[in-house]
C-alpha cells in the first residue's frame, strides 16, 4: 500500500507536474522580459530627447501659412447711453478699426530640399536645408460681403502677413516683391495672437506659429492694373517635416529632394517620383478643394488642418524594431520550452526545472544583446550576432543535458528557424499579420504531429 508521501513524489515526477513547472516558469520569465522592454522604451526616449536636441539647434519643423493680405477698415459700434439732464436716451457711435485678411489669387512655390543626417553618440536625426521661391498676385480686395464703404477703408495702411514656425532658422533676409518695390517683413510679438485657437491636440501643435509682418504700404497704388503680383523667397534650416496651407485660389508647390524614402502628409497626396537619388513632387490644390474662402473678416483662422507636405524622417527606426521583437519574447520562451519538454517526453530525458531556468535566461539575454549592440551597428548585424551567440549557447548547452549530438543539433536548427521567421515578420508590414498567422499554424502542426504518441497519462 503507497504512503500518502509516495504518492506526491509519483505526481511530481509525473508528466502533468512537469508540464506545470515548466508553465509557471515561463511566466515567471515574464518579469525579467518587461525589465528589457522597459529598457528598451528607456533608451528611445532617450533617442527622443536627443533628435529633440539636434533639432532645436539646427532647426525644427517649417510650417507656413501665406503670404496673406491684411487690410484695415473702420467700423463703429453702436451703444445707447442716458443723458444724466434730460433723461434721454443717446445713441453714440465709437469708431474702431477691424481688419480683413484676403488670400492670394494665384500661389506658386519651388522648393529645393537638402537632406543629411546628424548623429550625436549612437542616435541620428534627419535635418535639411530647403531654399523655397513664392510667387503670385492678389486682385482688389471685396468688402461687398461686409457692405463696407469704400471710404472706411484703410488702404493706405495694408501689409502683409506669414504665419510660419522656426523663425530662428530662417537663413536670408525676408523681403516680398510687391510689382516693383519691395517690403521688409519684420517679427511681430504676439501676447494673444491672431490665429484662432485650435480646437484639438494635433492641430495645436501644428499652429504653434510666429508671425511675419511688413510695413505699411499704400495698397491702391499697386492695384491699378486690378491685380498686384508678389514673389519672395525663405530658405530655412529645419528637421522632421515641411508644411505649407493651400491658400491660393490655385496653389501649386514643387519640390525637389535628394531624401530618398519620404513620407507625404496632409490632405493633399501630390505626383510624384521616387528614385534612389531622391524625389520630385507636385501639388495643385484649387479653391474648391479645400473648405474654407477665399477671405476672413476680423480675426484669422487657424487653418493647420488642411495644410500639407513631406516627412523627413529616418525610414527605419531601430527601437521600433528591437520593440516589436521584444513582443515575441513569450513565444521564443513558450516554443523553446515545448521542444525541450517534447524531447524529453520523447526521449525519457530528465531535464531539471534549473536548466529550464538557465535556458530562458539565455534566451532573455538576446534581446539586451540585440538592444546593445544594435545602438553601435545596424539592426540585420545586432540581429544575427544576438541570435548566433543565443542558439550556440543554449545548443552547446543542450548537449551537456541531452547527453548525445542529435537533439541539441534538432534544437539549433529549430532555434535557428524560429529567430528567423521573427525577423521576417519584424521586417514586414503590410504582410505581418498574414505571415504571422501561417507560421503559427504550421508550428501547430508541427507540435501536433511530434507528440502524438506521447502517453500523457504518466
Amino acid at each position: 500500500m503507497q504512503t500518502p508521501d509516495n504518492q506526491t513524489t509519483s505526481f511530481f515526477q509525473s508528466t502533468t507536474a512537469k508540464m506545470i513547472l515548466v508553465g509557471l516558469l515561463t511566466l515567471a520569465l515574464l518579469i525579467p522580459l518587461e525589465f528589457v522592454k522597459n529598457l528598451i522604451l528607456e533608451r528611445s526616449q532617450r533617442q527622443s530627447e536627443v533628435i529633440s536636441e539636434i533639432n532645436d539647434k539646427w532647426g525644427e519643423q517649417v510650417f507656413l501659412y501665406g503670404p496673406i493680405l491684411k487690410v484695415p477698415y473702420t467700423d463703429y459700434e453702436e451703444t445707447v447711453a442716458v443723458d444724466a439732464k434730460t433723461k434721454l436716451a443717446v445713441t453714440q457711435k465709437t469708431a474702431i478699426t477691424n481688419y480683413a485678411y484676403f488670400f492670394p489669387e494665384q500661389l506658386k512655390a519651388t522648393s529645393k530640399v537638402t537632406t543629411k543626417t546628424l548623429n550625436r553618440n549612437n542616435y541620428e536625426s534627419a535635418v535639411f536645408s530647403a531654399d523655397m521661391q513664392f510667387s503670385g498676385n492678389y486682385i482688389r480686395p471685396d468688402f461687398s460681403s461686409r457692405a463696407i464703404p469704400n471710404e472706411n477703408i484703410q488702404w493706405d495702411k495694408a501689409t502683409i502677413v506669414i504665419q510660419t514656425t522656426n523663425l530662428k532658422s530662417i537663413r536670408n533676409e525676408m523681403k516680398i516683391n510687391l510689382g516693383a518695390t519691395a517690403l521688409a517683413f519684420q517679427p511681430v510679438y504676439e501676447s494673444e495672437g491672431t490665429v484662432a485657437t485650435p480646437q484639438t491636440a494635433e492641430a495645436k501643435d501644428e499652429a504653434i506659429t510666429d508671425r511675419l509682418e511688413t510695413g505699411y504700404f499704400d495698397l491702391s497704388k499697386f492695384l491699378a492694373n486690378g491685380q498686384a503680383d508678389f514673389k519672395f523667397n525663405i530658405a530655412y534650416n529645419g528637421s522632421q517635416q515641411i508644411k505649407m496651407v493651400p491658400i491660393g485660389k490655385t496653389t501649386q508647390l514643387q519640390m525637389q529632394s535628394n531624401w530618398k524614402s519620404p513620407s507625404f502628409t496632409g490632405n493633399f497626396l501630390p505626383e510624384k517620383q521616387i528614385t534612389a537619388t531622391g524625389f520630385t513632387a507636385n501639388w495643385k490644390v484649387l479653391h474648391i478643394n479645400r473648405a474654407f474662402p477665399q477671405q476672413f473678416f476680423d480675426t484669422l483662422p487657424d487653418l493647420s488642418r488642411y495644410a500639407f507636405g513631406v516627412d523627413f524622417v529616418i525610414p527605419v527606426d531601430q527601437y521600433q524594431q528591437n520593440e516589436r521583437a521584444s513582443k515575441y519574447g513569450f513565444l521564443v520562451i513558450g516554443l523553446t520550452f515545448l521542444i525541450f519538454f517534447l524531447i524529453q517526453s520523447i526521449s525519457k530525458i530528465n531535464i531539471h526545472i534549473f536548466q529550464y531556468s538557465m535556458i530562458g535566461l539565455a534566451l532573455i539575454m538576446f534581446y539586451t544583446l540585440l538592444i546593445s549592440i544594435t545602438e553601435h551597428s545596424s539592426f540585420t548585424h545586432a540581429y544575427l550576432i544576438s541570435a548566433g551567440a543565443v542558439i550556440a549557447m543554449i545548443g552547446l548547452y543542450s548537449i551537456s543535458i541531452l547527453k548525445n549530438k542529435k537533439f541539441p543539433l534538432f534544437i539549433s536548427l529549430a532555434l535557428t528557424a524560429l529567430y528567423s521567421f521573427i525577423y521576417v515578420i519584424i521586417q514586414l508590414e503590410n504582410y505581418a499579420l498574414l505571415v504571422g498567422s501561417i507560421g503559427l499554424f504550421v508550428i501547430l502542426g508541427a507540435v501536433m504531429y511530434f507528440s502524438r504518441k506521447i502517453d500523457w497519462s504518466k
